[in-house]
């Protein structure tokens, strides 16, 4: 199985390199918006056909060097390939900020024993100091290096390099654990084992907070001035940080309790957006604003590194069926309450417990699928 995590590195260019970075980051962006209108009008994602059209445009108009022209038609088609997998409608894609998607060896390379960054710009190579710090497991030589992005953010420069490597998935035989992994909102994560332990991660805190961010966005919204539309995406973009910091912790502790040879089993939340948006539109914002995706995604990779694995299984009843008797009805749930009670069998525990017993089951089931024994 191949893992792959991003690294991110810090880059301090002088004043002239910022503004080589700068020139080549808005030409490369204003190359995507051309490309990007082309796309839209001939609804064309043949990069051969692209090339034809835009190449010459690309490199003559805005001096484009060619292995960026390149870039720029992969950028933009892959953006509209995402589009229409997320089966979003048709509709012209706009690059609103700078930014340079690197291919590595061409548009950029590292001199690790220099803590150099080389990079290609309008005006030719530049080497450009980097900070590797927290990142120099990475480096060791066993990583493969992909198509980096450079980002500019609060007047500092980053470098976000996607690595890969070969990672071992342990036999079925190997699994010494099975951990049913249930997301949801009172607790942001409910685990159980096949020892039959249970763990909390509360996630009452993390719903009051995200209630005073959804109050103090109501406030800004009423106001429609351009400071609170700046303070908007800055409490925005806060929040996405929080969200993030206690996915990791989340998803950190998990693999560090349970370790090597381990099944986690969570569920594939693949158009829950579109589920959850039925629910009353008060309720919506608690409902749908957590980042459970990238949290999975976490597991998933953290998981892969610590020699464990991971799968995503339909939900579907994980919350109404009985784990003893196996009786599944909407009935069984309380879902104000957050208690399941099984009309058949009287068993009665947390509904979110529930969940995560259900999806253990259903990684013992694959686990015996694996090994021919179902």
């Amino acid at each position: 199985m191949i893992a792959t995590v991003t690294a991110k590195l810090k880059i301090k260019p002088s004043e002239s390199q910022m503004r080589a970075l700068q020139q080549t980051m808005i030409a490369y962006r204003q190359g995507c918006d051309f490309v990007s209108a082309l796309v839209f009008e001939k609804r064309e994602l043949g990069q051969p056909a692209l090339h034809r059209m835009t190449y010459q445009p690309l490199r003559s108009t805005l001096g484009l060097r060619s292995q960026m022209a390149q870039s720029v038609m992969k950028t933009v088609i892959a953006k509209y390939k995402a589009l229409r997998s997320n089966g979003h409608v048709w509709t012209l894609v706009r690059f609103k900020k700078p930014e340079y998607d690197l291919v590595w060896n061409r548009d950029y390379s590292l001199n690790l024993g220099a803590g150099l960054f080389s990079v290609n710009t309008l005006q030719g190579r530049i080497k450009v100091p980097f900070e590797a710090k927290g990142m120099e497991a990475y480096f060791d030589g066993s990583w493969t290096f992909g198509t980096a992005k450079l980002v500019y953010k609060k007047r500092k420069w980053f470098l976000h390099i996607p690595v890969s490597k070969e990672i071992a998935v342990p036999e079925p035989a190997e699994i010494a654990h099975v951990v049913g992994v249930d997301l949801g909102v009172n607790f942001v994560a409910t685990a159980y084992d096949t020892d039959g332990k249970t763990v909390f991660f509360r996630g009452r805190e993390h719903k009051q907070k995200r209630a005073n961010y959804k109050r103090l966005r109501s406030e800004l919204q009423r106001k429609q001035t351009p400071s609170s539309r700046r303070r908007l995406k800055q409490i925005g973009e806060r929040e996405n940080r929080w969200m993030t910091d206690v996915n990791h912790q989340v998803s950190r502790a998990l693999v560090t309790r349970y370790g090597a040879n381990t099944l986690f089993v969570l569920e594939d939340l693949t158009g829950i957006r579109g589920a959850t948006e039925k629910v009353r539109r008060k309720h919506r914002y608690v409902t749908v604003s957590w980042a459970f995706r990238q949290l999975r995604e976490m597991v998933t990779y953290k998981s892969q590194l610590a020699k464990a694995m991971t799968i995503a299984v339909d939900p579907k009843h994980t919350s109404q069926a009985c784990p003893i008797c196996s009786h599944t009805a909407k009935e069984n749930r309380d879902k104000r309450r957050h208690r399941f009670h099984c009309l058949a069998c009287g068993y009665a525990s947390n509904d979110d417990r529930i969940g995560a017993m259900n999806l253990c089951l259903k990684g013992k089931e694959y686990l015996l699928q694996g090994a021919g024994l179902a």
